[in-house]
């Protein structure tokens, strides 16, 4: 079994990789498998969420990069920034998490979710990609560029004290 305890702060080569869908990415503990059969059991810190093209080092050494599996979602598009805003007010209302693209929102396929979308006068498409919501105002912020890391503190935090200066 791989066993794997450490996210690397930066991106690094890695030798294999493990595809996981956004409900496994958010769990501090895993057990699971490499598409060889490799088991690998994940012991990460409490409140770790993995995103698409993490990095992980196992006990022995290995890299493991972490991508974000296809799910089956909804994409609601429109020109229209008004309509997207009140679509994910509503759906932040559900507590549903939502990805936002330039031009649309996704979140995860539920017919209750696309009817209320359809209520609203927009149309929810179905279909299957990585899915990547928005963290939270509270979750720390996570970048791959160099020199950038974690911050210690929820982005709402951080604004706040900017704002302040």
């Amino acid at each position: 079994m791989l066993h794997i305890r450490e996210r690397l702060a930066s991106p690094a080569s890695a030798t294999v990789e493990l595809s996981l869908p956004y409900e496994l990415r958010v769990k501090h503990r895993l057990l699971t498998r490499l598409p060889s059969g490799v088991e690998v059991g994940l012991s990460l810190e409490r409140g770790t969420s993995l995103r698409d093209g993490d990095c992980l080092r196992a006990d022995d050494g290995t890299i493991v990069r972490v991508v974000a599996a296809d799910e089956d979602l909804l994409e609601v598009r429109s020109a229209e920034p008004q309509m997207l805003a009140r679509i994910a007010y509503h759906l932040g209302n559900r507590h549903s998490r939502v990805q936002v693209g330039p031009g649309w929102l996704r979140f995860a396929f539920d017919s209750v979710g696309q009817a209320m979308v359809e209520g609203l006068g927009a149309t929810a498409v179905r279909l299957r990609a990585p899915f990547e919501p928005e963290p939270g105002a509270y979750a720390g912020t996570h970048t791959h560029s160099p020199g950038e890391g974690v911050a210690p503190r929820g982005v709402i935090h951080d604004m706040m004290e900017r704002t302040r200066k």
